[in-house]
């Protein structure tokens, strides 16, 4: 069914006809790809990942994504991501819950302060206290804040930012 005409029927512009009544009658919520879905998970991974020191913009370099998205999921601004970042942040998280960040220099002892800081401030829960259910809506975890020294020093992971031009002129190219 064309997109004009489910949103002609549903501003009322147009009235079903039987045919179009038995195909939206068809239809499932599994069967239809979600666009974004909630974020709430995804933001507590991330605010887990600052308790072991792992500042924005490191987690966005190991993304591949812009700090400032990274950032503003951090603070609770978005009440909805997309699936693939989800999916992203959850696989970096697995990888890093358990792992402080790295402080070799100065600049990387400054940002995990910094990162940890940010948890003490917003009192919040360290990866081992956030149980399996957290990408549930409204999911809060039982604990707070607490320090976490990890199982070690988390590796590097560094991949190219990827912006909306290069993400569309890349479609258009084959494999």
């Amino acid at each position: 069914m064309a997109p004009g005409t489910v949103h002609d029927l549903a501003s009322g512009r147009r009235r079903p006809t039987p045919a179009t009544t038995r195909a939206l009658l068809k239809v499932r919520g599994g069967t239809l790809p979600r666009a974004r879905v909630d974020a709430g998970g995804t933001r507590l991974r991330l605010r887990a990942l600052h308790v072991m020191g792992h500042g924005s913009a490191r987690i966005a370099r190991a993304l591949g994504v812009r700090e400032m998205t990274i950032r503003c999921l951090v603070r609770g601004d978005a009440p909805t991501v997309r699936p693939r970042l989800r999916d992203a942040v959850t696989g970096l998280y697995d990888a890093w819950w358990d792992k402080r960040a790295p402080e070799r220099t100065r600049a990387e002892r400054g940002a995990a302060t910094a990162a940890r800081r940010r948890a003490i401030a917003g009192n919040w829960c360290a990866g081992v206290g956030l149980d399996d259910d957290l990408d549930t809506p409204g999911y809060k975890p039982a604990s707070n804040w607490r320090p976490a020294t990890g199982t070690g020093i988390a590796p590097d992971i560094h991949r190219p930012v990827h912006s909306r031009k290069n993400n569309r002129s890349r479609k258009n190219k084959r494999p």
